[in-house]
């Protein structure tokens, strides 16, 4: 019973409240497609009332706060990069974002571009995944791989615009 109230307090704690991104990682399956879903609003928001500039900021935000969140919570835990913390998959998303605009078929392929990278771990992603631990390792793999997803929308948004 004790552990249970531990375990429970500490998911209401600030560090759980933010590495689960609200509970999104606490998902039976996918947390990772949940935490990277649960970032939508949030970046359609940021960038409505602030730009690409506000979302950029916004995105390395979260990426600081990501790293001292999952950091308490793989301490807490007890285990290397636990699936329930996914405020790297909201960190990355809102990176693949940036160059979105508020244009929702470019949200839409951008949620698919980030999976598949966060997924695939191109490199340096994969480097990292591997080499770097603590909060920044769980961050710093997703950052890394979104910088493809970001760039693809870059590229995308560019040909759409020229129609």
């Amino acid at each position: 019973m004790q552990k249970q109230t531990l375990k429970r307090d500490f998911i209401l704690s600030p560090a759980g409240i933010l590495a689960t991104w609200f509970g999104a990682g606490l998902m039976p399956f996918a947390p990772g497609t949940w935490g990277s879903l649960a970032a939508l609003p949030f970046a359609w928001c940021i960038q409505y009332y602030t730009g690409w500039v506000g979302l950029t900021v916004a995105s390395v935000l979260i990426f600081l706060i990501g790293c001292w969140a999952s950091n308490v919570f793989e301490a807490k835990a007890g285990v290397k990069d636990p699936g329930a913390v996914v405020i790297d998959e909201v960190a990355g998303q809102w990176m693949v974002l940036i160059p979105a605009g508020l244009d929702p078929l470019l949200y839409l392929i951008g949620f698919v571009l980030f999976r598949v990278a966060d997924i695939f771990k191109p490199w340096p992603a994969c480097w990292a995944d591997k080499n770097v631990h603590g909060g920044i390792g769980i961050m710093l793999d997703d950052v890394l791989a979104a910088i493809y997803g970001m760039i693809a929308i870059y590229f995308l948004n560019i040909q759409l615009s020229g129609m």
